[in-house]
């Protein structure tokens, strides 16, 4: 599946967490991304960085807007020069597909 061409999908408790296969699939093309792994709960996670807080804030907002049409939402923190953007199901309490594209989404946003 092509990443940047997704779209997510409506989740709900007890809908299936990523595959170890879908995983790995989607990892490649999230160069910049890492699972990390926070009260047993995995989650997609990048620190994307700026020249200043303006320009950090900036993008945080977009992330946000991008967020409310997808109707998923990140983990968002912004610091000077750096916003990092943790994504990952609630639900599910872990990995689920929206969160590759939504990552993969906010990449876009970024470049």
């Amino acid at each position: 599946m092509d990443l940047q061409q997704a779209h997510c999908e409506a989740c709900r408790a007890g809908a299936p967490r990523v595959t170890p296969e879908e995983r790995a699939e989607w990892m490649d093309q999230l160069p910049h991304w890492s699972v990390v792994e926070v009260h047993g709960v995995e989650k997609l996670e990048r620190v994307y960085t700026f020249a200043n807080f303006t320009q950090a804030l900036d993008f945080t907002v977009q992330i946000g807007r991008m967020a409310d049409e997808q109707d998923h939402h990140p983990a968002l923190l912004t610091e000077w020069g750096k916003v990092t953007v943790s994504w990952w199901t609630h639900k599910i309490g872990g990995l689920h597909r929206n969160d590759f594209v939504c990552a993969a989404r906010s990449d876009q946003l970024y470049t």
